[in-house]
């Protein structure tokens, strides 16, 4: 079974286009079965400013307590992960939410309770969960979110889940969609990208505000064990019926995939 895993921040869900949808249709077409696995930032805030209840970070990742791991399930299973799935449906692609605490689906260990509160790193996926979803034709939209041995669920970091995914399911490719093509330096397109390199161009400036995010995204990915992810746009077609158009970011060069 040939997998892509797609990763799709919370802002850019609302920037989708109909080229985006079509090139999944064309990803489906060729025989590749897809799962989403989707975060929610902006709402995620604005509905904890809503209760009140203050967001804190620590080194990237969001400081979760019990109070705030409610309102972010609340944003994450009843608002965005619906968001998505309608819109595949709307494309007439067959997508079913999933919590990433159901079933078991996405295990998870906690990272440090005390600085970090409810957030946890992945340590096991339901790969026969998620196999028989995709047996069926469907497309899973899951919630970063994932569950301990002893029944507790944790906030965990979507890009960090994605990875976690496409490495259990053997994926041919993990995608991070952006509102950017992939990697521009110099005003054109990278189609392929080392790690050092990617190092080399942050450090003259080369690549630079919105991008640096994107791209350290795509870096912890490979760090969790894959060899190559990719970085297109959400908001122009991604796949041409033969190739992905974007980024292709490597641990090194002299690797193939």
């Amino acid at each position: 079974m040939k997998t892509i895993v797609i990763k799709c921040g919370g802002s850019v869900i609302d920037q989708l286009t109909s080229e985006f949808f079509t090139s999944l249709k064309r990803l489906k077409n060729k025989g590749y079965q897809l799962v989403f696995v989707h975060g929610g930032g902006p709402d995620i805030n604005e509905m904890l400013d809503y209760f009140q209840v203050k967001a804190a970070f620590h080194n990237g990742l969001r400081k979760t307590t019990k109070e705030a791991l409610e309102i972010v399930e609340m944003v994450l299973s009843g608002k965005t992960n619906r968001k998505l799935v309608q819109l595949l449906r709307e494309h007439d692609l067959n997508g079913i939410g999933l919590n990433g605490t159901d079933n078991n689906c996405i295990n998870a260990s906690l990272i440090d309770e005390e600085k970090l509160g409810l957030v946890g790193e992945v340590s096991q996926v339901n790969i026969r969960l998620l196999s028989s979803l995709l047996e069926e034709n469907l497309i899973p939209v899951l919630t970063p979110l994932g569950i301990t041995e002893d029944g507790r669920k944790l906030n965990i970091n979507a890009d960090y889940v994605a990875s976690a995914v496409a490495k259990y399911l053997h994926a041919e490719q993990c995608l991070f969609v952006t509102d950017v093509a992939g990697i521009l330096i110099d005003g054109e397109l990278q189609a392929r990208m080392a790690q050092e390199e990617i190092t080399h161009y942050i450090n003259t400036g080369q690549i630079n505000g919105g991008m640096i995010p994107k791209v350290t995204s795509a870096i912890a990915a490979l760090e969790s064990g894959l060899n190559s992810v990719m970085i297109i746009s959400g908001k122009k077609q991604f796949f041409d019926g033969e190739e992905l158009i974007g980024t292709k970011i490597v641990v090194k060069e002299g690797i193939v995939e």
